[in-house]
């Protein structure tokens, strides 16, 4: 028997939106050059159109992504600085085949949990 001090109060698990969503665009970004708002639609048809992330996730992640060389992105008309686009770089890459392996189980465990609350109560 545990004391409450030692208690989990959420599911077991490491995973968060952000995550989701960078694995997400890295995922896209390695089959083809996308620029922001493109990768926002991806991700909402991807996701049967139950939820998608704001410009105001997206944007910041893909500029942290940049930082991290993760990913390169350029202006369509570097002038005007409408549109940028992106593509993953070979940092990108083997960041993404890294925490597809990690990440997979967690997935996989989330779904598990969900699954037995669903079959629980209904």
């Amino acid at each position: 028997m545990t004391d409450g001090s030692n208690r989990n109060r959420q599911f077991p698990n490491k995973m968060n939106t952000t995550t989701i969503v960078k694995m997400l665009i890295l995922h896209f970004l390695s089959k083809k050059s996308c620029y922001g708002n493109e990768l926002i639609d991806l991700i909402e048809i991807n996701l049967n159109y139950k939820w998608k992330p704001s410009p105001g996730m997206i944007y910041p992640l893909l500029r942290s992504m940049e930082d991290d060389l993760l990913i390169e992105g350029w202006w369509d008309e570097p002038d005007k600085k409408t549109k940028r686009h992106y593509r993953i770089t070979e940092t990108g890459i083997k960041h993404y085949d890294k925490i597809k392996s990690l990440y997979k189980p967690l997935l996989e465990e989330s779904l598990s949990i969900i699954d037995s609350v669903l079959k629980t109560i209904y």
